[in-house]
């Protein structure tokens, strides 16, 4: 959430170990039946409102990327429709299958998420409404909120639930796993099962001292040490380094619209820095940072921040994408506030923004603090076949998703050592045999014994290699 776009093929985060399960990848015989008898691509155009942007091979799978019809308003079906984007990885129908959302765009290359690749089955991923191109044209920002991405989800699976008939598991890091999150609370009927990674909770919008309990505690004093002296003596050098970045914003044709000054987009991008290391990278990664701030170069303080956080993020052009995102931050999903002791406080002329910073002002925006109680109520007492995963040194795990006695066979489980890239394989040996044993049982394909739970597929270098999920800044 703290990175210049350049970031999301940066770095790659492996999902999943190579099983010695054994189970093969190429696609099984379709199972029996008049239906299995129609090519899989015939029966996913024969859905009204589906449609075909491409197919692209891939060995042992067919891929297609498709549009669907859908309702701009849930509530009001005939105001009018948009067009959505969504992904099948199709594998047999005789298979499970994997509903993921990342909460952003849909990548059209290829990939399966670590569910899908544990249980071998297909995958079905959606494009979240109001990301580009799946937005409604006028767009009306008042039709952007959980119930109605929930309900995005909630036809899309009742359209393919014909073809894929067999036990259905939702998915998605970060604001993917909020979105599996709130798709479960709204539809609790629909999956099977549902596996959130690294998922925020932000119950009380005003309330953030989590955050920074969470920073003084990371890592080691001695990382934690220069990351904040970095940060420090990029605010001490505001103005030589300023300089530098109006240079860079010509250079590029950046503009500051949106923010408001080229001022207000640097301070973001600093305050950003210490956070985006710790979400993005490993404690290991701390010998990357200078190890004497006072001392460094202008260059070095500037490529520091600029590697972790991204100078030309807060640029109109970088925000631009991230609209959706940040309206949702504002209007329903909150965004946290962190303190800086260790900087002095002339330095920090504006603090930590609020999304409606980053939001052009003709989208108007109002807060809604019960949407996030609601959710989180809901999870600790009604939560079923729910598995949370966390990275201990993710910021972002800080205000995290409980399930209380009421939630049955649901789950809260902690990477070590992990960041915004956690996921079950990184998991401790039994909390990770038990995860995936519960994935596969809620699956319909269960292990013999928890102790033998594996993926059922092998591990393949393109399709479960991927981007750590990487979302812009969420702020009050």
């Amino acid at each position: 959430m703290r990175k210049a776009l350049r970031w999301l093929l940066a770095l790659t985060v492996l999902i999943g170990t190579v099983s010695t399960a054994g189970a093969a990848t190429a696609v099984e015989p379709e199972a029996t039946g008049t239906r299995a008898t129609t090519d899989i691509k015939d029966q996913l155009l024969a859905i009204p409102g589906m449609s075909l942007i491409e197919e692209k091979p891939y060995t042992g799978y067919r891929f297609f990327v498709l549009n669907y019809t859908q309702p701009i308003d849930h509530r009001h079906p005939s105001k009018g429709t948009f067009q959505q984007r969504i992904t099948v990885l199709h594998k047999d129908v005789g298979r499970p299958t994997v509903f993921y959302t990342g909460g952003y765009n849909v990548s059209t290359t290829p990939s399966r998420r670590e569910p899908t690749q544990i249980v071998d089955g297909n995958q079905v991923s959606m494009e979240y409404r109001f990301f580009t191109p799946s937005r409604p044209d006028p767009a009306d920002w008042s039709k952007l909120d959980i119930w109605q991405a929930a309900s995005d989800q909630h036809r899309i699976f009742k359209a393919l639930k014909s073809i894929y008939t067999k036990k259905w598991i939702s998915t998605g890091g970060s604001k993917g796993g909020m979105t599996a999150t709130y798709y479960e609370r709204f539809y609790p009927r629909d999956m099977d099962g549902v596996v959130a990674y690294v998922a925020p909770n932000d119950v009380v919008n005003d309330e953030d001292s989590a955050y920074d309990h969470f920073f003084t505690q990371v890592g080691t004093k001695e990382c934690r040490d220069r990351l904040n002296a970095v940060q420090r003596e990029a605010l001490v050098r505001r103005e030589p380094l300023e300089k530098k970045y109006e240079a860079y914003a010509a250079e590029n044709g950046y503009t500051f619209h949106t923010i408001g000054s080229l001022d207000r987009a640097y301070e973001a991008v600093v305050l950003d820095y210490v956070w985006g290391f710790w979400q993005y990278s490993l404690l290991s990664d701390c010998a990357t940072i200078p190890a004497d701030a006072k001392t460094a170069t202008d260059d070095a303080i500037w490529n520091s921040v600029d590697t972790i956080s991204g100078f030309s993020f807060y640029t109109d052009q970088g925000l631009e994408p991230y609209t959706p995102y940040y309206y949702q931050a504002g209007t329903q999903l909150g965004a946290p506030t962190i303190h800086f002791p260790y900087i002095e406080k002339k330095y920090i002329r504006y603090g930590y923004q609020p999304p409606r910073n980053f939001v052009p002002r003709d989208i108007p925006m109002k807060f809604q603090p019960y949407a996030m109680r609601d959710v989180d109520s809901w999870v600790r007492h009604d939560a079923r076949h729910m598995l949370f995963v966390y990275g201990q040194n993710d910021p972002w795990g800080a205000e995290r998703f409980r399930v209380d006695k009421g939630a049955k066979d649901s789950y809260v489980f902690t990477a070590p050592g992990l960041n915004h890239g956690a996921n079950v394989a990184g998991l401790v040996a039994d909390q990770k045999a038990l995860a995936t044993a519960r994935i596969l049982e809620w699956a319909g394909v269960p292990a013999s014994s928890t102790a033998q739970a594996k993926p059922l597929a092998k591990f393949d270098k393109k399709l479960d290699v991927r981007d750590v999920e990487r979302e812009p800044a969420l702020r009050p």
